[in-house]
């Protein structure tokens, strides 16, 4: 008789996890910022050091629609189908959900039988996601135990609030808003949970209409751009507590809890400070008891801005005569004790050790590309290279680091108006701390840019457990 088994890219734990084999494949969203009527794209790359086609694209699934612009995508099922109060082991790791962060279409794409000749299985149209939970602009993907959860930053008119919306992993069907009371919540961006405490995190950016023509500087002067998080009883689906970093601190951006789920803290990169162009770091930790007040936020690590002559700086920063970092990505490795930030003004990734998450110690440094910098790559030392670290996500084991350079096309432009010639690369961890650049992996992309990247099994930012 046959047996049920479940997925083997499925692990109770984040420990078991780093013990996976080896990635083989990347999946990488190519935007088009030309508006010339080319769709939006998903690569695949090969990652096998010992292929003859290594850091290059191996496989391209163009999307049939123009102006999408792909945004932050993943899986239909991850290592949370194990968690005890709502198992469904049989399910498989096999679909990609592709948010269009401009077109509120989402594209649901098979990777199977073979990784390299991804196709589409089904297409949501805006229409159909804004009838049945109300939003528009889909953001985020992650997988959760009872099923898939989407962000996403508006609604209708493109004004807020942007919030959370579900979908049946199976049949892909959307099911409808996540939240039953949403407090004070307004403004959306990145969520991520702490399965072990039944407890959802939300953060900030801003609506459709405050991001998509770019960064818009009455608003940021202003401090009209997220600056908070949320705590949710996830269970319950109501919000429990706000958490202010401060006006000054724009842009709330991208959560990384501890993987470890009996653990109750994790990380918030915070772009931009208005009174000096610092960006920061901030970690939120429960501090005991339940409901409004049992969670806080502090900020541990700030990055200052690097003085610049206005002439290096594109307009929007000439009469700062600074290069702000802007982080605008972050990522924690499985073991949580590394926390990788991505500088994307001045070009450097920055890794810190995280054993203690209330005193991060800086233990590796790299940098490629930036707005003043434009730091080579080994593979080409003569070449000065624009964009900077953006989009980071790790290895299962820890071992590797991937990322691109394009952030948002709107926010390129600003930021990089020459445009930004798009690259992927691969950083060398040691398990002990410390990073460099291989040399041998370095991928250039045509007219497109990448973007998010997925790693094949999954990686330190796809799945979440429910044993320690």
């Amino acid at each position: 008789m046959a047996q049920w088994r479940p997925d083997p890219t499925f692990y109770p734990s984040p420990k078991m996890a780093m013990q996976a084999p080896m990635e083989k494949h990347a999946f990488v969203a190519m935007l088009n910022p030309a508006g010339n009527g080319r769709p939006d794209a998903l690569a695949v790359v090969d990652l096998d050091p010992g292929s003859n086609h290594y850091s290059q694209i191996v496989g391209q699934l163009d999307m049939p629609n123009a102006g999408d612009e792909l945004h932050h995508f993943g899986w239909n099922a991850c290592s949370s189908c194990l968690c005890p109060y709502a198992p469904h082991p049989h399910m498989e790791r096999r679909y990609l959900v592709v948010p269009g962060i401009n077109s509120s279409r989402i594209h649901i794409i098979d990777t199977k039988p073979n990784p390299r000749q991804p196709k589409i299985e089904k297409i949501i149209e805006p229409e159909t996601l804004l009838e049945r939970t109300g939003y528009t602009s889909p953001h985020t993907i992650h997988c959760g135990p009872e099923g898939i959860y989407v962000s996403a930053l508006g609604g209708a008119d493109g004004d807020g609030p942007g919030g959370i919306f579900m979908m049946d992993p199976e049949s892909f069907e959307i099911l409808g808003q996540w939240e039953l009371d949403r407090g004070s919540q307004y403004l959306h961006y990145d969520f991520w949970w702490h399965l072990g405490h039944d407890t959802m995190i939300t953060s900030e950016w801003g609506t459709p209409n405050m991001v998509k023509d770019g960064l818009n500087p009455d608003l940021l002067l202003n401090a009209k751009y997220g600056h908070q998080l949320h705590i949710w009883d996830l269970r319950r689906r109501r919000h429990v507590q706000a958490l202010d970093l401060g006006a000054e601190h724009q842009m709330a951006l991208e959560l990384r809890p501890a993987h470890d789920p009996t653990k109750a803290y994790g990380f918030l990169g915070s772009v931009v400070s208005l009174n000096d162009l610092s960006a920061s770091i901030w970690l939120w930790h429960h501090k005991g008891g339940n409901g409004a007040g049992a969670w806080a936020i502090q900020k541990v690590i700030e990055i200052p801005a690097e003085p610049a002559k206005p002439d290096q700086l594109p307009p929007m920063l000439q009469g700062f005569e600074a290069v702000p970092p802007l982080i605008t990505d972050i990522n924690l490795s499985l073991d949580d004790r590394f926390l990788y930030v991505s500088c994307w003004g001045t070009g450097e990734m920055r890794q810190y050790d995280v054993s203690d998450p209330f005193n991060p110690k800086l233990t590796g440094s790299v940098h490629i590309g930036g707005i003043v910098r434009q730091a080579s790559h080994p593979a080409q030392p003569d070449a000065a290279l624009n964009g900077g670290p953006q989009m980071v996500e790790i290895s299962r084991d820890g071992r590797r680091v991937y990322f691109t350079n394009s952030l948002y096309s709107p926010w390129d432009t600003q930021f990089y108006p020459e445009g930004i010639r798009s690259w992927m690369v691969k950083l060398d961890a040691d398990p002990g701390g410390g990073i460099s650049a291989d040399a041998n992996f370095f991928l250039e992309f045509d007219e497109l840019r990448g973007h998010q990247i997925r790693l094949d099994g999954g990686d330190a930012s796809s799945d979440s457990y429910c044993y320690p």
